[in-house]
């Protein structure tokens, strides 16, 4: 890391510099100490938050639900539970952005803002956060019956 990125990513919660090691993470400090967010547990909690509206098929661009599938397939390989969902974390904002498969049928300005709302409430109540901004790409409709594995059953037969 260079010098300039370490500048750049320091942190004035307390007074002195926060080491840059803690840059990806949120600081919430109190008389009695601070406590420190990741990244990763952001985006956790809105990819969580955004499974939970009806509605949302899938998360990820193409490519990523693709090597997803792969990944999903390959023993002693965890899903990656963050897969179309990516966070900015500051000391006390986050912003995200989530690429989404929608169901075919529902209305998408409806699921974007229900999925916004979620979000949302969800990091700022779990996380004492303050969500700036989620904005979300709608990468593709989901048409039921269009599934890759009914077709793949078929030739197998």
């Amino acid at each position: 890391m260079s010098t300039s990125e370490t500048e750049s990513t320091m942190a004035t919660t307390m007074p002195g510099p926060v080491p840059a090691q803690r840059r990806a993470a949120a600081e919430l400090t109190s008389e009695h100490g601070r406590t420190s967010i990741s990244n990763v547990v952001v985006a956790k909690i809105v990819a969580i938050a955004t499974r939970e509206v009806d509605g949302v098929y899938n998360m990820g661009t193409g490519s990523a639900r693709m090597i997803g599938a792969v990944r999903q397939r390959v023993p002693g390989t965890s899903v990656c539970n963050t897969q179309g969902v990516s966070v900015e974390v500051g000391e006390r904002q986050a912003a995200a952005d989530l690429d989404l498969v929608v169901e075919y049928g529902v209305s998408i300005p409806d699921v974007a803002a229900a999925v916004r709302d979620n979000v949302i409430g969800s990091v700022e109540r779990i996380c004492g956060l303050e969500v700036t901004e989620v904005n979300i790409g709608i990468d593709d409709v989901h048409v039921p019956g269009d599934d890759d594995t009914s077709t793949s059953t078929q030739r197998v037969q």
